[in-house]
């Protein structure tokens, strides 16, 4: 399809059935030009003025357990609460407002400050994954909870507070705007269909190769053909699963390589400890088995030509549509065209 190369177009995105609108000839060579560097300053295995390195003392006055692989502890700034009760108010549908509880926490990856996924091992990986699935189990499990969202903001960039490894976890009463597209999304589609919309797409996306990004045995990252974001990418399950923790141990491990994989190949692209926020799509946990659901997770950087230089929506994709320059497949292309061994590594 020639014209999704080289005219103004709109790309629709299933999952949540709005659009984007692509222009490519706004740019031919979309990473030509300056391509500097970000100089990480050196950072310690251990900070003692980070609190969420082991030992050390939370704002809030708690000590970090000496923990040798993760680490998990209730958030101190919590945006949800438990207690929270069920006040609501609403006049004539025009201000309307709800009280919403839940839970939040964090979880540290690792005692090491100075790493990242893209640094970590596959081993030490393979244990997050298996406190994500522990931790989703469990949360989404407890009366009151309808969703459970695993997510890290990755870089000051991305608004992250602390460099340190670790992710949070907000589980939540209702289900998150984006969650809940994504639900009505793949709803229609199977009962249309009678069918999953992610695993046509990812057949479809296998078929074509030209978005793939990387892969394994249990696992597909590929540059979805309705990305938003230059360097968005899509993690998905081979197998049709709901949530992560039904994925078998093989999967978690193959879970733990291509999230490696992924976030090396990030890192190289501008060989800079890449920026982005990435989360988990899962069923709701409103306790029905939720056939129609597909497991995810996406990965959103804002990077768009160099260390620097990065992706803002503003003007009409506030006020209009989302629009991007480079295609889908310009991008995965750059990703695949990195190595798989991180920039560091091959420094060394």
């Amino acid at each position: 399809m020639p014209f999704l190369e080289n005219t103004s177009h709109r790309r629709l995105n299933p999952l949540t059935r709005e659009w984007v609108l692509v222009s490519p000839h706004r740019t031919q060579r979309p990473w030509q030009g300056q391509t500097d560097r970000s100089q990480r300053p050196g950072v310690e295995a251990y900070d003692p003025s980070c609190y969420l390195c082991p030992g050390n003392r939370r704002a809030n006055g708690d000590v970090n357990d000496d923990y040798a692989h993760t680490f998990v502890f209730d958030n101190d700034f919590a945006a949800l609460r438990p207690d929270t009760g069920k006040d609501s108010v609403n006049r004539g549908g025009l201000i309307v407002a709800e009280a919403e509880s839940g839970i939040c926490r964090v979880i540290c990856f690792s005692p090491r400050h100075d790493l990242t996924l893209a640094r970590m091992a596959e081993p030490n990986i393979a244990r997050v994954v298996s406190v994500w699935a522990e931790q989703f189990h469990e949360l989404g499990d407890r009366p009151g909870i309808g969703s459970v969202q695993i997510f890290e903001n990755r870089g000051a960039m991305m608004g992250a507070s602390n460099p340190h490894p670790h992710c949070q976890i907000w589980a939540s009463r209702s289900v998150p705007n984006e969650i809940a597209k994504e639900w009505a999304a793949q709803s229609a589609y199977q009962e249309e269909r009678h069918s999953c919309l992610l695993c046509d797409a990812l057949q479809l996306e296998l078929a074509a190769g030209e978005r793939v990004v990387c892969e394994n045995e249990h696992f597909v990252v590929l540059v979805p053909f309705w990305a938003v974001w230059p360097f968005e990418t899509l993690l998905l399950p081979r197998r049709h699963i709901a949530a992560i923790d039904e994925l078998d141990a093989a999967e978690r491990q193959g879970l733990a390589n291509i999230l490696r994989q992924i976030a090396i190949r990030y890192d190289n692209l501008f060989e800079v400890s890449f920026p982005y926020s990435m989360g988990f799509h899962q069923r709701p946990t409103d306790g029905a088995a939720h056939p129609e659901w597909h497991c995810h997770a996406h990965f959103y950087p804002p990077l768009l030509r160099s260390a620097s230089v990065r992706k803002f929506m503003v003007g009409f994709e506030m006020l209009a549509t989302p629009q991007r320059d480079i295609t889908a497949e310009a991008a995965a292309g750059r990703l695949r065209e990195v190595k798989a061994v991180h920039y560091l590594d091959q420094q060394a």
